[in-house]
């Protein structure tokens, strides 16, 4: 019994590469805004009241943020220079696995933005609490769940 789309390799890629491309519009928007937001902090008066861990994690928030803006910014390159080489499958199946890696290089900026603002308004005890639920949050929504669906599917009807 086949279960699927009826579709060339070529067909296949087109339509992955479609679906791919409206999942990074999304995470792109996101981790621009967050990355925009994050580089405005330190011009800000109260930055240098921060303690240097404080400094510590916006100096690791703000490279994260960086490099996942970079990682999700990469399958746009990707396409730009491959377009009309005939490997679009390889194309999108790299991009496929960069836009995961930027996926968990977004959830460990959020989680590491959320640690560093969560530090300054209620202290550090109460913060690391808070951040550890909203990273298994994440990752229940982001990981867990997407794995947890295809291992289902698998399975077979």
């Amino acid at each position: 019994m086949h279960y699927g789309r009826d579709e060339t390799e070529d067909e296949r890629a087109d339509r992955r590469w479609a679906d791919l491309l409206q999942e990074l519009r999304v995470a792109q928007t996101g981790v621009q805004i967050l990355f925009g937001f994050l580089l405005t902090v330190a011009f800000q008066p109260r930055f240098d009241d921060l303690s240097g861990t404080d400094q510590a994690i916006y100096t690791v928030t703000i490279m994260l943020g960086a490099a996942a803006t970079g990682v999700l910014i990469g399958p746009v390159a990707i396409h730009r220079m491959v377009t009309g080489r005939r490997i679009k499958p390889v194309a999108v199946d790299w991009a496929s696995r960069l836009t995961v890696l930027g996926l968990v290089l977004l959830l460990c900026t959020m989680v590491s933005a959320l640690l560093l603002i969560l530090r300054v308004v209620i202290g550090d005890g109460d913060a690391v609490w808070m951040v550890a639920g909203m990273f298994a949050w994440f990752a229940l929504l982001w990981i867990v769940l997407p794995l947890w669906l295809r291992a289902r599917e698998r399975r077979g009807p």
